[in-house]
């Protein structure tokens, strides 16, 4: 299994919500994790941070955002030049996907959990 450099958007240290299961669950299998959500913390040794900082060779960012707090970061998003960005149930945004393939980024609207689970990540 490959590694994929994976940035978790709208991360947080709430164990009942996706982004938290989603960081354990990259963790687990083995990809190396950053995360950003709007409290510092920490999850699965995986530090949280609440600003956006300069990232490279990005293969995944992973969105736990509802598409109004994702436009604070459209332009993160391009700048980073991630492979593909992961739009988990809840976070559908049809004017980033635009955005997104225009600068030939790939759009997947899919659960991160469920393409863990099932080896398609």
């Amino acid at each position: 299994m490959k590694n994929k450099k994976t940035l978790v958007l709208g991360a947080t240290t709430k164990p009942d919500r996706y982004a938290f299961r989603a960081i354990n669950m990259l963790v687990e299998k083995g990809h190396s994790v950053l995360a950003i959500g709007q409290n510092t913390g920490e999850v699965s040794g995986i530090k949280i941070r609440t600003k956006a900082i300069p990232l490279k060779n990005i293969d995944t960012i992973t969105l736990y955002l509802n598409p109004k707090n994702q436009r604070n970061y459209y332009n993160y998003i391009v700048e980073v030049q991630p492979k593909r960005v992961v739009f988990n149930p809840g976070t559908e945004n049809p004017e980033l996907y635009q955005l997104l393939e225009l600068n030939n980024i790939k759009v997947e609207v899919a659960c991160t959990l469920v393409l863990l689970a099932t080896n398609q990540y």
